[in-house]
């Protein structure tokens, strides 16, 4: 069998409202995904065990022991009730801890790649991926939808922004969602309608830990053809919807060098 391979998307946060806790201790929130064209990849060799080999430009900040992409390997195997293996290749370009999906579309990409490896019923994959992180649902699928409950409640939805050039910044400064979670500071501030009229609640609280959050996003506005900017996810990292790529382009050259950044386009 030849080796196989899957792109694990970056995945951004075009609003996200807190709307309050629930019975099970997660935050209840209404959120916007999107998904960019770039991000990690993943690839996979038949083998007789389970085995994780991590390269690319943030590696040394990983440890293929524990990574979720071998508990998401793990539980599809069991979910299917196989006797499988594989080498699983991790490149990883996409920022730890960053609020644009990192680990959990590791996850995604992971169950979409075995899943086609070991040719198992691709539903498996929907019913594993909950048990894995709340983000995981959403990465796994890697379209447009709005997500609910603790965001793994999905109703795919149309935005009409497909090919739309993005610049995504990260400073380089990693956050715990947990601890952002943490510093939210339990005020209901409404449902979320339009997505261009949303908000992101966890910035403030993500700002107060990151003060670098603050001139990330005030050099994305600052740049000529950007037309929406907000903070993805829990954050660090900031992102930028412009009119035309060449506007990209321009702030792509012009971002700070200390600062990760990423220019792509919306699937």
């Amino acid at each position: 069998m030849n080796q196989l391979s899957e792109r694990a998307y970056a995945k951004l946060n075009l609003a996200l409202h807190v709307r309050g806790k629930m019975p099970d201790g997660r935050h209840r929130i209404e959120t916007i995904f999107a998904f960019c064209e770039d991000g990690d990849e993943l690839s996979a060799n038949p083998a007789a065990d389970l085995k994780l080999i991590i390269t690319g430009p943030f590696a040394d900040v990983l440890q293929a022991k524990g990574n979720l992409i071998l508990q998401a390997a793990r539980a599809l195997r069991d979910a299917a009730d196989v006797i499988a293996g594989a080498e699983l290749i991790l490149d990883k370009r996409l920022p730890v801890a960053s609020g644009i999906g990192g680990g959990s579309a590791d996850a995604g990409a992971a169950l979409r790649l075995l899943t086609r490896m070991w040719e198992i019923d691709p539903s498996l994959a929907n019913v594993v991926a909950p048990l894995l992180g709340a983000d995981v649902p959403a990465c796994l699928l890697s379209q447009n939808c709005r997500g609910e409950g603790a965001g793994d409640q999905l109703e795919p939805i149309d935005l009409g922004l497909t090919g739309t050039p993005v610049l995504i910044v990260n400073p380089r400064i990693p956050l715990s969602t947990g601890a952002v979670f943490a510093e939210w500071g339990g005020v209901d501030r409404g449902p979320l309608g339009d997505w261009s009229e949303g908000r992101n609640d966890l910035e403030a609280p993500a700002i107060k830990l990151v003060p670098e959050i603050t001139n990330v996003l005030e050099w994305l506005r600052g740049q000529p053809g950007a037309n929406f900017v907000r903070m993805s996810g829990s954050g660090a990292t900031c992102f930028a919807l412009f009119d035309n790529p060449e506007e990209r382009d321009a702030a792509v050259k012009a971002c700070p060098p200390h600062w990760w950044h990423l220019g792509t386009r919306l699937r």
